[in-house]
């Protein structure tokens, strides 16, 4: 995921579905799988599995996939053996990276983080080296082609209690308070509103730049190689592209 721009994110990562939906599916239904774990199989009810069944549709993963991978995790027990863990350095160009994985082997996917780190000229962390560099925010993102309205979106946005409203150039981004994220999600979606992606989690505070061809080039490589792993789940940095 990168740059300060949601969206940009997103873009980036449906660019990835389309060349991988494969690893993509696959990754998506381990979140499934520890959703189900941490708070049962009614996305009504759990709030992460409705984030991740969000998140799933985003990437055009159909639905009767996803419901299967809800129904294995609910009958199978999938998820148990899965760890949480964040990784946190510095790619080229001194780029702050944070590395969100869920691993059944914690020493081999420490190593293969950190390989990729090193392999393009950045260094792996310890943890809290680069996460004073973000905050936690909600983040909302709809589509300026379905919805025409600003005026009426951004309305219904703050009204919700939203924090900020943004119109970019191909949809709003609407941020909220970890606090208020799924009040705010919750309103919107009771008046209609369908979500290009909507998640919970780091928000750069300051942005670095690079003005190096190379070193962009280093990172770009870095950032396809981590989603190339399957160990990896999300990639946030604070690059200002």
């Amino acid at each position: 995921m990168s740059g300060h721009s949601k969206w940009s994110n997103i873009k980036r990562k449906k660019e990835a579905s389309d060349a991988a939906k494969g690893a993509i599916f696959t990754k998506i239904a381990k979140e499934i799988a520890v959703a189900v774990k941490a708070g049962g199989p009614d996305p009504d009810g759990n709030s992460r599995l409705k984030d991740v069944v969000a998140k799933a549709k985003a990437a055009n993963m159909p639905n009767d996939n996803i419901a299967r991978a809800i129904k294995k995790a609910a009958g199978a027990g999938e998820g148990d053996d899965y760890e949480e863990i964040t990784y946190e350095g510095y790619g080229p160009g001194g780029v702050a990276v944070i590395v969100k994985t869920l691993t059944n082997n914690r020493n081999r996917t420490a190593g293969d983080v950190r390989h990729l780190f090193d392999k393009y000229g950045g260094n792996m962390g310890v943890s809290g080296s680069v996460s004073f560099l973000f905050e936690d925010k909600g983040v909302i993102v709809i589509s300026k082609e379905e919805y025409e309205d600003e005026d009426q979106v951004m309305s219904d946005a703050l009204d919700a209690g939203a924090e900020d409203f943004s119109s970019e150039d191909e949809c709003y981004e609407i941020t909220t308070s970890p606090d208020d994220y799924y009040a705010v999600r919750d309103s919107l979606e009771d008046k209609g509103y369908v979500f290009l992606d909507s998640s919970l989690g780091p928000v750069p505070v300051t942005y670095a730049q690079i003005t190096d061809p190379a070193l962009q080039e280093q990172f770009d490589k870095m950032l396809d190689k981590m989603d190339e792993n399957d160990d990896i789940q999300e990639v946030f940095h604070n690059l200002d592209d």
